[in-house]
Order: structure tokens, then C-alpha cells, then sequence
């Protein structure tokens, strides 16, 4: 199946290419925008192809009564609603200014993602090169449509989805829009149980959508990213913080910047040892090639002008000469030299050279 890959500013996302990390911030800013130009900066120096932050508008995201998920209430306590929690962390759009210069000068994409359309042009209008939804966001289907048409590819989370609400939301993206869609699977808990997050579904994804696939890991720890790139994810999206024992909703499930450096770099190992499925000898064991295989050899000393019989050959180390494949092909041959027990049996020893 042919994956084109997307754009990215200067990068790509696909098969084939560079795995694309993507460095959570989200709302480890804690509202502080200082706070969340550290965050760009500890991004870039771990080696982030891009960091990315949630822009929204917190009484148009959330009605008064929405409670708090159980993560949230186990990490800042079960006082307020998820408006007063959201509220506390959300940053003015123009902070965002801000951001992404920070994110040019450091060297590093930045990203957000919108939850609404004023967001979102605001977003497009400071060049973000795609647009990220949130797995809450995969059945809105309203705001799927608007987004579709902002000429920006899409970084879709499917946390919580089934397949056919997956493929009903690009559907929805395909119709008001078709612009180039990268699903992230994901499992939408914080921090989230290695035993649930089904990494075989990226291969699911990618069969039956026919789009670049990655990871949006919420685990604890680097296991699960490195299974899901070696299965085929093309991006991994991971929660960091400068701080775990920040107040804050997503802290404890965020990797610290150190974490998150060790995290790319792993990556980058296990990316370069997956190379490209052609199976052949590398470089680096061509000598145990030679040392460790067999070649064709004398059992006994044989003079010049001996035709070979069964029990004159025998098949020991080196590697270096006529492979043993050709033993029975060998029987007949005259030799044009007197030569010892043991000797590397080649073609030039022969009448006639190679066949």
C-alpha cells in the first residue's frame, strides 16, 4: 500500500522518513507564559522535531457542570470543576505570538491544538504547519468539517475510538476539505497501563485508512514508543514537563526534560536499526563472512593434473574460496597445480578456470 507522506515545514511525516517526535507541553505551562517558553526551550534541546501546546478558550470548551476526568481529580485534588481547572491553564492567544517566536529562534516546529475555529485561524495565520485534534475531539464532527477546510493537514488522536468512528471522522475530513490526515493512536488516560494500549492497532490504522500512522504514548516511561515505531509508527507524540512534581492535571504522566532527551534518543537508535527490509551482509560482518563460513578444500596434498574424486574435497573454514554449493559440481576437475592438504580450493587451480 502507498502512504504519501505529509509535509511538515521542511520535514516530512511518513514512511520512509525520519520518525517525527512531537514534544507534549499541552498545559504544563500551568498558565505561566515564562513557563511555557522553558517548555520550547527544553523541547529543542532534547531534540524534538516539534513542541506542541492546546490552545482553547475554556468557557467555550466546557459547560460549567462538566466534571473533572478521575486523572484530574487524582492529580489536583477534587475541589472545582473542569472549567475552574482549565480556566487556571489557559493561556491569552497572544501568548502564542510569543511561543512561536521562541519556537523559530530555538530551531523547533511549533504546533498547538485548536478546539475551536477562531483558534485554529489564529493558529494557521501564525504558521503552524498542521493542526493537531485531541482525541476528545475525533466525534465532533461539526468542528472536524470546519478544520478540514483551512487548508492544513491533520494530526488526528484516535484515544477512545473505534475503528468505524475513526473512519467516520475522516470521512467527515475527506468531505468538507481532503486535506492530508496522520492518525496518532493513543489511549486516552493519564498515565496510561502498558497492558491496554494495543500497539497492534497502528498496524490496523495504517491497513485500513491507507494514511501515515504514529503514537501518541501516555505511558510512563519509553517501552511502548519503541514498540510502536518498531511496528511501523512514523510519529511519536510524549507528555514532558520541566517538573513532575509541578501542580498541575498531566505532570506525573509527563517525562522530564532528561526523560524526553534519552526518549529521542532511543528513537533515533532503534529507527536506524530497523533500515529498509532489504535482506543482505552489512559492512561491519563481511570479515566474520569470510572467518565463519566454509570453503571448499583439499582433505589430502594432490598433485597437479589429479581429477577430483569423492573424499579429495572437504568443506572447512575459511569463507574465502569456491562456496560449498559447488562441491558436487567440482568432482571431475583437473588440477594445474601440486597443491597441500588444507589448501583454499580456486578457480585458477583448476584446467579451465570458471565454468
Amino acid at each position: 500500500m502507498l502512504v504519501n507522506a505529509i509535509p511538515m515545514g521542511g520535514k516530512r511525516i511518513g514512511p520512509g522518513c525520519p520518525v517525527y517526535v512531537i514534544a507534549e507541553a499541552g498545559v504544563n505551562h500551568n498558565g505561566d507564559l515564562d513557563l511555557a517558553l522553558a517548555l520550547v526551550d527544553a523541547a529543542a534541546r532534547a531534540g524534538a522535531d516539534a513542541v506542541k501546546f492546546q490552545t482553547f478558550q475554556a468557557e467555550a470548551l466546557v459547560s460549567p457542570f462538566a466534571l473533572k476526568a478521575g486523572y484530574q481529580s487524582r492529580n489536583v485534588g477534587e475541589a472545582g470543576s473542569q472549567l475552574d481547572l482549565l480556566k487556571a491553564l489557559e493561556l491569552p492567544l497572544e501568548a502564542f505570538r510569543s511561543i512561536q517566536r521562541r519556537c523559530v529562534q530555538a530551531g523547533i516546529q511549533f504546533l498547538s491544538t485548536p478546539f475551536d475555529l477562531a483558534s485554529a485561524l489564529f493558529l494557521r495565520e501564525l504558521g503552524a504547519p498542521a493542526l493537531k485534534i485531541g482525541s476528545g475531539e475525533l466525534t465532533h464532527l461539526p468542528l472536524l468539517a470546519e478544520l478540514a477546510a483551512l487548508d492544513r493537514p491533520i494530526l488526528l488522536s484516535t484515544g477512545m475510538a473505534t475503528l468505524e468512528e475513526v473512519g467516520a471522522a475522516l470521512a467527515c475530513l475527506r468531505d468538507h476539505g481532503g486535506p492530508q490526515v496522520a492518525l496518532l493512536h493513543c489511549l486516552s488516560t493519564y498515565p496510561a497501563p502498558p497492558d491496554e494500549y494495543n500497539l497492534r492497532a497502528i498496524t490496523t490504522l495504517a491497513r485500513a485508512f491507507g494514511v501515515p500512522v504514529g503514537l501518541s504514548d501516555h505511558t510512563e516511561g519509553c517501552e511502548v514508543a519503541l514498540g510502536a515505531v518498531a511496528l511501523g509508527a512514523v510519529l511519536v507524540e510524549k507528555h514532558f514537563t520541566l517538573d513532575r512534581a509541578l501542580p498541575g492535571p498531566d505532570h506525573p504522566a509527563s517525562m522530564d526534560p532528561a526523560a524526553l532527551a534519552d526518549l529521542i534518543r532511543r528513537l533515533r537508535l532503534l529507527e536506524s536499526a530497523l533500515g529498509d527490509g532489504v535482506k543482505r551482509p552489512m559492512p561491519s560482518e563481511l570479515n566474520t563472512r569470510d572467518v565463519a563460513r566454509r570453503s571448499v578444500v583439499l582433505a589430502r596434498a594432490l598433485p597437479r593434473g589429479r581429477s577430483l574424486e569423492p573424499g579429495d574435497l572437504a568443506l572447512k573454514r575459511p569463507g574465502t574460496g569456491l562456496p560449498p554449493t559447488l562441491l558436487e559440481a567440482l568432482m571431475g576437475r583437473v588440477l594445474v597445480r601440486d597443491l597441500p592438504d588444507g589448501a583454499v580450493l580456486a578457480w585458477e587451480d583448476l584446467e579451465g578456470g570458471t565454468p
